[in-house]
């Protein structure tokens, strides 16, 4: 018995003298608890709006000033043409213009109920039908309060339209975030994996201090990669054109070029993850619980990242995927070129280079 207390406290003691253990057992579990405790809502908050007044009265500004004081959205935009409305939501930032009717003060008084059209961009279906059922009811707020006031009831009349996707189609949504995690899975974490096996067994130091230099070895590593990974993108949109009848509003080419860029931005974090990687379990566990829960949860692909914690909205910034989702939205269902998507794109490419520079700084220190 006495032997077997000591095996106990030996196991105890390699269990707390490895930190990774540690934070496998204790972190890994409060932070799976606080992505998502605070990720995984179905509320919308803070959601960036623009104005189109064209009655410019006392009735319109209370209203504006009563969804303003919302905690749900945020006035960001005033514009004065409906052909600004296009332009406002291809920016990408926002997400819903209430366009109010000219004379509608007048109108509200004279026929006793006056029309508001809620636009909203719904190539993420969730959060447009959520913004319009969540004006609906700041606008009804408004009348009850304004008919205890006076004896006539009043009404506004919220004519609702869907940007981009007016049927909402859940597989407008889907398929980015989808191919997003596809590629990400085949280039990430397949090259982690593929590199830290060959450091298990041994070769890749003989391959490293072979004539072929360190640069070339990966890139002959994660070669195949790029090429399997630019077959599954292709197979998707395929797959979303012809079996999803998802429309590809903007050009292919382009298409192709992000999505080159986002493979070769997971397969330069896939070699980073390999750098600090020991074993393949290792590699797993940190390509798992470091790469597949921020795309899902913290890269808008499901959920707003509006309305998450602003912690959490800093994190997001430095996920890959959040910018290819919205590059992928932007080409495939609003039809834009690269003038409204180059800082996404810019932000990718600075993420790629960095990511790069990294593991071949950390393999040449490897090799020290």
């Amino acid at each position: 018995m006495k032997r077997f207390r000591g095996f106990i406290t030996k196991e105890f003691y390699h269990i707390f003298r490895d930190k990774r253990s540690l934070f496998i057992l204790f972190g890994m579990p409060i932070v799976q608890i606080l992505l998502f405790g605070f990720a995984i809502t179905n509320e919308i908050n803070n959601v960036d709006i623009a104005i189109l007044d064209h009655s410019k009265d006392a009735t319109t500004k209370e209203i504006i000033n009563k969804i303003a004081a919302s905690k749900y959205f945020s006035v960001k935009q005033i514009i004065s043409r409906e052909n600004d409305i296009e332009g406002v939501f291809k920016a990408g930032k926002i997400k819903a213009v209430l366009n109010f009717e000219a004379d509608f003060s007048k109108s509200l008084i004279r026929n006793n109920y006056a029309n508001i059209q809620v636009i909203t961009d719904a190539t993420d279906p969730n959060t447009a039908n959520t913004i319009s059922n969540y004006v609906q009811a700041i606008l009804q707020h408004y009348l009850v309060e304004k008919n205890q006031a006076i004896s006539i009831n009043t009404g506004v009349n919220p004519e609702t339209r869907m940007a981009y996707n007016a049927e909402l189609k859940s597989v407008y949504m889907f398929v980015p975030g989808v191919m997003t995690i596809i590629l990400m899975l085949v280039s990430a974490m397949m090259t982690s994996i593929s590199i830290t096996r060959e450091k298990e067994l041994g070769t890749m130091e003989i391959l490293l201090v072979s004539p072929i230099k360190p640069i070339q070895v990966i890139v002959g590593k994660v070669f195949p990669y790029v090429f399997l990974s630019i077959i599954n993108a292709t197979v998707i949109v395929i797959m979303s054109i012809f079996i999803f009848k998802m429309p590809v509003q903007g050009s292919l080419f382009l298409l192709g070029l992000e999505s080159v860029l986002f493979i070769l931005s997971a397969l330069s974090l896939g070699i980073l993850i390999s750098t600090v990687s020991a074993t393949q379990q290792t590699a797993m566990m940190i390509s798992l619980m470091g790469l597949m829960l921020p795309v899902i949860l913290l890269s808008g692909f499901i959920f707003p990242i509006s309305s998450m914690p602003l912690p959490l909205q800093i994190i997001s910034n430095i996920i890959p995927a959040k910018w290819f989702i919205i590059i992928l939205k932007s080409i495939m269902l609003k039809g834009v070129g690269i003038q409204f998507i180059w800082k996404e794109t810019l932000i990718l490419l600075g993420m790629t280079l960095f990511f790069m520079g990294l593991s071949v700084k950390k393999y040449k220190i490897r090799l020290e």
